[in-house]
């Protein structure tokens, strides 16, 4: 194996603005983080020729010294291939709602995680890089529950990224979701102000529930849920979420009585039963939430922008069946 080389590197204007080590992470592929903070903390790493923290922002035009670092070729072969999406992952496109130079909106199918990561090989991150072997940028602006459909930001600019994230971390988009529950909803309009806790199965999967202001690890959660349409056995609701919870739908909308059709981690299990177990249109084999409608700026010219993604084909046939439709 030939010895490995200092090497120094221009920042681009893409990776402007960086954390250092954030930056060192995605050029040392396969190098553990614990091995990257120990080269910058010895001065091995250098910015500009000067010793600099982990936490120091890099600019276009700084130069990065890199020193020789070793690594299996077994280990950084398969963080590169898993960071292009390579690992395992099928190339795949998908329904397109929104692209230009900057940013692509896709249409997420349920069923499909957003990303690779604990027990999943690949996402929908992966199977695009995979489609895309030319795109020399394509991040996740944010997340979708795997058994959640529609749409899906990403990004094709560093600065797109980092423009759509403070969007969302600054609760300046807007985004609604279709959600259908059994019963009749009571109120036309509700705000659902409910602190959640995040804790863990004895078999290490993740859970959510409503807990109070004293809970020390409560954060807080804003749900507006609006009627769209009712029948005789089911409401369907536009949620809005004012911030992104895990699960935060699925639990607020729990905690009311009103679980989401067809969920399965805090859902009414003997209706799920019963809908999976139906035949034709009367059946219903996934949860009803669905992103449906996506409010931001765009990230170069702040033109206002509005995307809608029609519910699927096997959400719209149920919703036929039971006599509901959203206009």
């Amino acid at each position: 194996m030939p010895k490995p080389q200092a090497k120094t590197l221009t920042i681009d204007e893409e990776s402007a603005g960086q954390r250092l080590d954030n930056f060192l992470v995605r050029q040392l592929k396969g190098v553990p983080k614990t091995h990257i903070y120990s080269i910058i903390r010895s001065g091995e790493v250098r910015l500009n020729r000067g010793r600099v923290g982990a936490d120091a922002r890099v600019q276009a035009g700084d130069l990065v010294r890199l020193p020789p670092v070793r690594t299996s070729e077994r280990a950084s072969g398969k963080a590169l291939d898993l960071a292009a999406g390579r690992l395992d992952a099928p190339a795949r496109e998908f329904v397109v709602l929104f692209e230009d130079d900057h940013l692509l909106a896709i249409d997420k199918p349920a069923g499909l995680a957003v990303h690779g990561g604990s027990g999943v090989s690949f996402g929908v991150i992966e199977q695009l890089r995979v489609a895309r072997p030319k795109a020399p940028f394509l991040e996740l602006v944010h997340r979708l529950d795997r058994d959640t459909s529609g749409i899906l930001l990403l990004a094709k600019k560093r600065s797109a990224l980092r423009n759509l994230q403070d969007q969302f971390r600054e609760r300046e988009t807007g985004k609604t979701y279709l959600a259908l529950v059994a019963g009749q909803w009571p109120a036309n309009r509700k705000v659902l102000d409910k602190p959640l806790h995040k804790y863990l199965l004895p078999d290490g999967e993740r859970r959510v529930r409503v807990t109070t202001q004293h809970d020390p690890d409560a954060i807080s959660a804003l749900t507006l849920v609006k009627v769209s349409a009712k029948t005789a056995g089911f409401t369907l609701l536009e949620v809005t979420i004012r911030t992104g919870r895990t699960h935060q739908i699925r639990v607020h909308l729990a905690s009311e009585g009103f679980p989401i059709a067809g969920d399965d981690k805090y859902g009414n299990f003997d209706l799920n039963k019963s809908l999976v177990r139906a035949s034709g249109a009367a059946a219903l084999k996934r949860m009803f939430l669905h992103a449906w409608r996506l409010q931001f700026k765009h990230p170069h010219n702040d033109e206002c922008l509005t995307l809608l993604a029609d519910l699927p084909a096997e959400l719209k046939a149920f919703s036929n069946h039971v006599s509901i439709s959203h206009a």
